[in-house]
């Protein structure tokens, strides 16, 4: 048994069975993953995958609980390493972050120019994307740090934790009507053309619970996944916005926000790593700038570090 028949039957589930994508990931040929695979499969004296074939169609009953055992394995390999980086006290590496748009350009700022100070010779690579490709990126170990505001609680692979609170704000340009509005409602929303974030997106859930709790039906007529773009389209009079409150601290000029947390649920933003990952001093501390309320003995119940 070796790491790299373990690696080939995890792949093999992440990507769908699909021998090829396997191959390209862990940059060998798909008759040495098939080789990996059966060796390991006599050497336990099972079937790990069904087959049609010789396509991979499925995880056999056994097949699930090794995967689950693999799954583990590799986690801990990929502990000790950081393990032993951290116990020679190696303050080198890089740090990757998965967060949504909204996240990187207005939150992650002052957070990465702390950690730039604290550890400079610590790299930091950002990787934005979707909340739930986000999630998949820290659950295979692509990212050591996930940041959204939607969908990281619910996988059982992760733990997360809040960072802040926040509302969403209405963005209208100059001289439009909602300006004299002393208190928008839902309804007078309904009136206008609607430009917001993109299904899965920045409390985009909490906008359209809203609307339909009270039995209305906006006419939401452009999506986007950041809020720069959704500002762009507003000020070209498509419609008016609603945005992330933190995005609507420095609207370019022509352009003015209305509170919204009346309307909305309050949101909230949350980091998830690994359950059970190791994490390097330097990814504490960048947790904690992001998470100042989080304690350590809740992080302590799910991850483990050198204190």
């Amino acid at each position: 048994m070796n790491f790299q028949q373990l690696r080939s039957v995890r792949e093999a589930a992440r990507r769908g069975f699909n021998l090829t994508e396997v191959a390209n990931a862990l940059f060998t040929s798909q008759p040495g993953v098939s080789r990996q695979i059966r060796e390991l499969e006599e050497e336990l004296g099972i079937d790990i995958f069904e087959r049609n074939g010789k396509r991979l169609t499925g995880l056999t009953e056994p097949g699930k609980e090794v995967l689950t055992i693999v799954e583990r394995l590799l986690l801990e390999a990929e502990n000790l390493q950081r393990a032993g980086e951290t116990y020679s006290g190696t303050t080198t590496g890089t740090l990757s972050i998965a967060a949504t748009h909204t996240q990187t350009r207005y939150v992650l700022p002052k957070a990465v120019q702390h950690f730039r100070s604290a550890f400079p010779h610590v790299r930091i690579a950002l990787q934005q994307s979707a909340p739930e490709h986000i999630a998949e990126w820290v659950l295979s170990g692509k990212a050591d740090i996930g940041i959204a505001t939607e969908g990281l609680s619910r996988f059982d692979g992760l733990v997360s934790f809040p960072c802040y609170e926040w509302h969403h704000v209405i963005v209208v340009p100059d001289h439009h009507p909602l300006l004299s509005v002393k208190k928008v409602t839902l309804e007078d929303l309904a009136e206008h053309p609607l430009i917001t974030y993109d299904v899965g997106f920045t409390g985009r859930s909490h906008i359209d619970d809203a609307f339909e709790k009270h039995h209305i039906t906006p006419d939401i007529v452009l999506t986007a996944m950041d809020s720069d773009v959704i500002q762009q389209y507003v000020s070209m009079g498509l419609g008016i916005g609603i945005i992330a409150s933190m995005a609507a601290e420095h609207l370019p000029k022509g352009l003015h926000p209305i509170p919204a947390g009346h309307l909305f649920a309050t949101n909230v933003t949350r980091v998830a790593v690994r359950r059970g990952a190791f994490l390097r001093e330097y990814a504490i501390d960048f947790i904690r700038q992001i998470a100042p309320k989080l304690k350590l003995e809740e992080l302590a119940e799910s991850v483990s570090w050198r204190r």
